[in-house]
């Protein structure tokens, strides 16, 4: 159980920089992140939306408010991430290893936490 914890918070730690990092960038760099969501074919005006849903997501994520909550926000990163990953790979071919890394994060981080709540309640 306690490599269980450990990979979970590892995980859940990397996934929460790779998102801070992203709402820090949409914040401050509005007008080059507007760019890219452009040149990936994704409407600017989610750029402000996404970056609020981020921060409650983590919120979700590092809350002990409900299970049905934290589905909801790992299945918005994983979304997010997995479209983030294929407008990467699909228009530059290249830059997608910073959106595989948090696609991998948050599927290592909700099933070990997973792992670790059953583990808990057992």
């Amino acid at each position: 159980m306690k490599r269980n914890k450990i990979v979970f918070y590892i995980a859940t730690g990397i996934l929460t920089a790779i998102m801070f990092f992203s709402v820090f960038n949409y914040v401050t760099k509005y007008d080059m992140i507007a760019g890219f969501f452009e040149h990936f074919g994704y409407p600017t005006y989610l750029v402000y939306p996404l970056a609020i849903a981020k921060i409650l997501g983590l919120v979700a994520v590092w809350g002990n408010f409900s299970n049905w909550l934290k589905e909801w926000a790992y299945a918005g990163f994983f979304f997010d991430t997995l479209l983030a990953f294929f407008a990467h790979y699909l228009t530059d071919g290249n830059g997608y290893t910073f959106a595989l890394l948090a696609l991998t994060a948050t599927l290592v981080s909700y099933f070990f936490e997973k792992k670790t709540r059953i583990s808990l309640h057992s």
